[in-house]
């Protein structure tokens, strides 16, 4: 179990590692959590247009097919902070991890400057985070200051998934040295789906890969997008042997066909691993999605009050104090 204290509200992420045991049936219930809501997968989004001058060009994905719904993509910059924080304040969301976004144009600054934004406008609202895209973009060294300014508390969306990388690349060892040596948190996109564009592998984000990395950095507290789906079993073993391992379970909770990310939910709640997952919604140009991530939870028949309370809430707030 680690033990860690810090300044930051993040500190507390995962710092305690409490293997679940498995629930009776009995107790299972579809009651709905009234409580605070943590939500560990936001992004300060730079909204694209397509050439008709309609936002996001790419639109909405789902899995496996169409999308059976379509919410409304903020029109700039402006309405995807208005949006998200009117979210939040219906679902009381209470605090999220929050990163820049990738594009074509954006770098750290851009990225930086944006979350900036999102603090200034609502203290105390978010955990600022660094996007990192394609290894070295932005180069290890230029993380560094930006952390010794105190502008950023953790690291990640790393999503060098969509370009190929595996977490256990040497190009991406420098980032977990740094994480681990400033006590950051680590966001990471590690699992079988995601945006369909040139350079993504599904192959690449097998659990599997992230066990180097945890084995080399045994206090890093690593956490990933979409509890490793759809690996279940792979995902399962790993995280038994490391115990800084968590999930959160965006962006399968709103875009995955709904049996098939349930019969992933309950597969690590069935092994003892309720403690370990997190809410994310991943609301990028979309913040109707958070109520569509939320509403998944809730919905969820299997989970017990308590892991419904933990899963929103509980899982990140470790031993702070």
């Amino acid at each position: 179990m680690l033990e860690s204290r810090s300044r930051f509200v993040l500190v507390a992420l995962m710092l305690v590692a409490i293997r679940a045991p498995a629930w009776p049936v009995s107790a299972q219930t579809s009651a709905r959590y009234d409580g605070p809501i943590i939500d560990m997968h936001m992004h300060a989004a730079n909204v694209r247009f397509g050439p008709d001058g309609t936002p996001r060009a790419l639109g909405l994905r789902c899995f496996p097919g169409p999308c059976a719904f379509q919410p409304a993509a903020a029109a700039s910059e402006e309405e995807v902070l208005r949006m998200t924080l009117a979210a939040m304040d219906r679902h009381r969301i209470v605090l999220g991890f929050l990163s820049g976004f990738d594009g074509s144009a954006d770098t750290l600054a851009s990225n930086t400057e944006r979350v900036q934004a999102w603090v200034r406008a609502a203290p105390d609202r978010f955990i600022p985070s660094a996007f990192v895209g394609h290894p070295g973009d932005p180069p290890v060294g230029v993380l560094r200051a930006a952390y010794a300014n105190g502008n950023l508390r953790a690291l990640g969306e790393i999503a060098a998934q969509y370009y190929g990388y595996r977490p256990d690349a040497p190009e991406l060892a420098p980032y977990f040295a740094l994480a681990d040596q400033l006590d950051l948190p680590v966001h990471i996109h590690a699992a079988g789906f995601g945006a369909r564009l040139p350079g993504f592998r599904p192959s690449a984000g097998h659990p599997l890969h992230l066990e180097d990395v945890l084995a080399r950095h045994p206090d890093l507290r690593i956490f990933v997008e979409n509890a490793g789906f759809p690996f279940a079993d792979a995902w399962i073993a790993v995280s038994y042997q490391y115990p800084q391992l968590y999930a959160e379970v965006s962006t399968a909770n709103w875009s995955m066909d709904r049996t098939a990310f349930y019969a992933h939910l309950r597969r690590l709640v069935d092994a003892g691993l309720s403690k370990r997952i997190m809410f994310g919604s991943d609301q990028m140009e979309w913040p109707e999605t958070i109520a569509l991530a939320i509403e998944s939870i809730q919905s969820a028949d299997f989970l017990t009050l308590d892991q419904k309370a933990d899963i929103f809430y509980h899982n990140r707030q470790g031993s702070s104090g």
